[in-house]
């Protein structure tokens, strides 16, 4: 079981934790005050961080470490995400019924093609915050175009993300609440990887699920192959199936949509010694 769980999820996972989920932002000043500055500063300050984390990757070791650690501290309390698989984000979507389809502030900071894959997820409707958050960029969108979905106008959009190999993870705007359902990979420009995996610096967790293989289901197409975000699968030539290297395995579980012989499952990450500690 990861520590959010155990702080935030009473034990259970954090993310299906009704009362992670804000119902209203109008009182909460704190709450919307740290939105609207992500938002509309989201440029600013992710170059900052940037440049931070490369110089701080170049300080020694004995003075890196104290640092990074300081900085993944206000990280967790403030900002940060986990990899989250289609089945629990329909259950999500049952407790944070308002769903808002948004522009990516992370494909619009990296300059790749944005069609809006990003959810806004609340209790109440946040329109007012996202139109004063995306309102004050320049160039930003009409947030007029924002548009409203149902549950099943939603899941209909993240099968469509698994499609185009994007994995889902859910995000806290101050800790614990949960504001949004994002949907990326690398090549989408995704902030929250590039910060972990390219600057060892943990903004996202790997999620609650490990996924498998089914050797005897597997057919050998290697769709899998090209659809894990992650990297984290290989074509086994000598036995003509694919292998998960659950060590670098987030559990998002997006390969699932590529293969037609139903041949991968997703288990409990807290159930696979081997990968629990890697947490």
């Amino acid at each position: 079981m990861c520590q959010f769980c155990v702080q935030h999820g009473d034990g259970k996972k954090w993310y299906l934790e009704a009362g992670n989920y804000a119902a209203d932002l109008t009182s909460d000043l704190a709450r919307r005050g740290y939105m609207l500055d992500f938002i509309s500063d989201f440029d600013k300050h992710r170059a900052q961080c940037i440049a931070g984390l490369e110089l701080l990757n170049a300080m020694p070791k004995p003075i890196r470490e104290p640092i990074r650690r300081k900085v993944l501290t206000g990280f967790r309390e403030n900002h940060f995400g986990q990899p989250v698989p289609l089945e629990d984000c329909e259950r999500i979507f049952d407790i944070a019924t308002s769903i808002t389809r948004m522009p990516c502030v992370c494909r619009r900071f990296a300059a790749t093609r944005d069609e809006a894959w990003c959810m806004a997820v609340t209790v109440r409707p946040v329109d007012d915050v996202l139109a004063e958050g995306f309102g004050s960029m320049a160039d930003g969108p009409d947030v007029s175009a924002f548009q409203h979905l149902t549950k099943a106008e939603a899941v209909a959009m993240l099968r469509d993300a698994e499609e185009h190999g994007l994995m889902h993870s859910v995000w806290t705007f101050m800790t614990p609440f949960i504001a949004a359902i994002c949907n990326c990979n690398d090549a989408s420009g995704c902030m929250a990887m590039r910060l972990t995996r390219q600057l060892g610096t943990k903004i996202m967790w790997k999620g609650e699920y490990v996924a498998g293989v089914d050797a005897e289901a597997c057919t050998g197409c290697r769709r899998c192959e090209s659809r894990c975000p992650f990297g984290a699968i290989r074509w086994v030539a000598a036995e003509k199936r694919a292998e998960i290297d659950a060590g670098a395995c987030w559990g998002c579980g997006v390969c699932r949509s590529a293969c037609t012989a139903d041949a991968i499952a997703l288990a409990d990450r807290s159930a696979v010694p081997a990968v629990a500690s890697d947490w």
